[in-house]
């Protein structure tokens, strides 16, 4: 299957970044290349292009559409997750930035294939790992290993699922009578521990417990906190940093990083007058997150609960 990316809010990204040819751009979340081949065209043909991500398919198939599409524009593809961005671009041998993109969640083509187990909608093993040949926990794993308090925590904290306490208490029940090793099986331990009337309301029942399994596994929220702080130590003065969420959750740590970042003054509040001395790192951010137009949510249903943040980093 050809590894397919309808970029999200693709224009407003375009926008803010205001690359310009001969800029260095680095995609931290590389995918199939869909931000990355249109920032291409804007740096062309003098810039860089770094292309970041831990999926091999991505990385291969993101690889060829660019060097196909420019291939007298300096490309480097790096493998790795943007946890380690310290580490990577220091190997890369980079400067500095100009601009930088987080697309953040799992991309449409490993919801469509059925043996990475990401999607509810068709049945595959629990693996739900983003990098299948360095990572070696599985949902599967927790699924079948971890306690029932444990269960009931991650899909508490990850998912926000408020039923995270029937759904652990079932999937206990379940697996003391035989091991849980699909994704179908889960769906359907967690439709029947998820009241009627609830179902009805918050779309599909698994939605939530699948976030949660997968944030876990793939430790995205502590990666995306490291890797936010990295980027703005990379990012050039004048640089432009965006980043599209897709939970509250990942939305709330972009909030939270960016307005301290921005920050004039870090003194208590009941200092009269400011002794601390800090300088902000950005000058500029975003007051309220970009979503995607009504047009977009229709021609692509996964831009529905996307948020845009950016910032400016200070001169």
């Amino acid at each position: 299957m050809e590894y397919r990316h309808t970029p999200v809010l693709l224009e407003e990204s375009r926008e803010l970044l205001a690359l310009r040819s001969g800029d260095t751009y680095c995609d931290c979340t590389l995918g199939g290349a869909g931000h990355a081949l249109a920032m291409a065209a804007d740096i062309s043909p003098d810039g860089l292009l770094l292309g970041i991500d831990q999926d091999d398919q991505a990385l291969e198939a993101a690889s060829l559409r660019l060097m196909q599409s420019f291939p007298h524009l300096q490309i480097k593809i790096i493998k790795g997750n943007f946890i380690d961005l310290d580490n990577l671009l220091l190997k890369a041998a980079i400067p500095g930035i100009d601009a930088i993109l987080f697309d953040l969640g799992v991309s449409s083509q490993q919801l469509d294939l059925p043996e990475r187990g990401f999607s509810y909608a068709t049945d595959a093993p629990l693996d739900f790992r983003m990098s299948p040949s360095t990572q070696t926990l599985t949902a599967a794993e927790i699924i079948n290993t971890f306690t029932e308090a444990d269960l009931a925590w991650i899909i508490r904290t990850y998912g926000e699922e408020r039923w995270a306490t029937r759904i652990a208490q079932r999937i206990v029940a379940q697996r003391e009578e035989s091991p849980i090793s699909s994704t179908a099986q889960l769906v359907e331990i967690i439709r029947n521990a998820i009241p009627a009337k609830a179902r009805l309301t918050r779309g599909h029942p698994a939605k939530r417990t699948f976030q949660g399994l997968r944030i876990y596994v793939n430790n995205e929220l502590e990666a995306l906190k490291v890797g936010l702080e990295a980027a703005l130590r990379w990012l050039n003065p004048g640089g432009r940093i965006v980043v599209i969420s897709y939970h509250s959750l990942e939305d709330a740590i972009v909030k939270k990083c960016f307005s301290e970042m921005a920050l004039s003054c870090t003194c208590p509040p009941e200092t009269p007058i400011c002794v601390c001395g800090h300088t902000p790192v950005l000058h500029e951010i975003s007051k309220k997150p970009l979503v995607a137009s009504d047009a977009e949510k229709s021609a692509n249903p996964r831009s529905s609960s996307a948020k845009l943040r950016w910032g400016i980093k200070r001169m």
